[in-house]
């Protein structure tokens, strides 16, 4: 256990089919922890399943009564995070709260403010999509040319920062720009930042796979917009 408490922010949208596996693993983490799971108008019976766990002790359930965004929904989350560090958390198994232990050590030894966990620095994933690789690698270099940093996965869903960092940034995006909104400005308030090696489960586009083409293009927009024009 460590002396701090965790915020595990969760956004779902139309997740019924891996959602509860999904909870399962994050309460087998061993660590002083609230699950903040935000329902995004969700149609397809995961509502339901979040409804359950409303009463159900170490949660804290929000639900939006329309669908506006992953963005929207983490900073619902954040609004009622009340943790010393936040882990946000993709409510599909794409991503094992297994690693938590490896995004939180820089933070906790003192080296790091953010720990971003990366796909591509050699833990195991589910060889998929040589074109979403290519892309991630765009966004990724286009992100770092103008934040100055050297990440190797900007778009990773797993992202941890301490409590100081959510208050000292404002976040406004409400779909996918959440990933390179969040990283101009971390960058530009010269917080600590390392990367660590997770593993990796992606899925194809028929188990559910929601980001396309449209929102890399809109992501190239973000990455400009954040750090030329905000």
């Amino acid at each position: 256990m460590v002396p701090v408490k965790l915020s595990i922010v969760i956004p779902v949208y139309n997740e019924k089919n891996t959602l509860e596996t999904l909870l399962t693993r994050v309460e087998a983490v061993d660590y002083e922890k609230e699950i903040v799971l935000v329902d995004d108008c969700s149609t397809d019976g995961t509502r339901e399943i979040v409804d359950n766990y409303k009463t159900k002790k170490g949660y804290t359930v929000l639900m939006h009564t329309q669908n506006q965004g992953k963005g929207a929904a983490l900073r619902t989350g954040f609004a009622h995070a009340s943790g010393d560090i936040i882990i946000i958390q993709d409510a599909d198994l794409e991503y094992d709260p297994k690693d938590y232990g490896k995004l939180l050590e820089p933070i906790l030894d003192g080296r790091a403010d953010v720990v971003y966990g990366s796909r591509f620095l050699g833990g195991p994933h589910r060889v998929l999509f040589f074109w979403h690789y290519l892309g991630n690698m765009a966004l990724t270099l286009l992100s770092n040319m103008l934040t100055n940093l050297n990440l190797t996965d900007m778009e990773t869903c797993y992202k941890a920062f301490t409590r100081q960092v959510l208050k000292s940034i404002t976040l406004k995006c409400n779909r996918f720009g959440f990933e390179p909104e969040f990283t101009s400005k971390v960058s530009r308030k010269k917080f600590r930042i390392y990367e660590v090696p997770i593993s990796y489960s992606g899925r194809d586009y028929a188990e559910g796979k929601k980001i396309g083409w449209k929102d890399g293009v809109a992501a190239i927009w973000f990455i400009i917009r954040f750090r030329l024009f905000d």
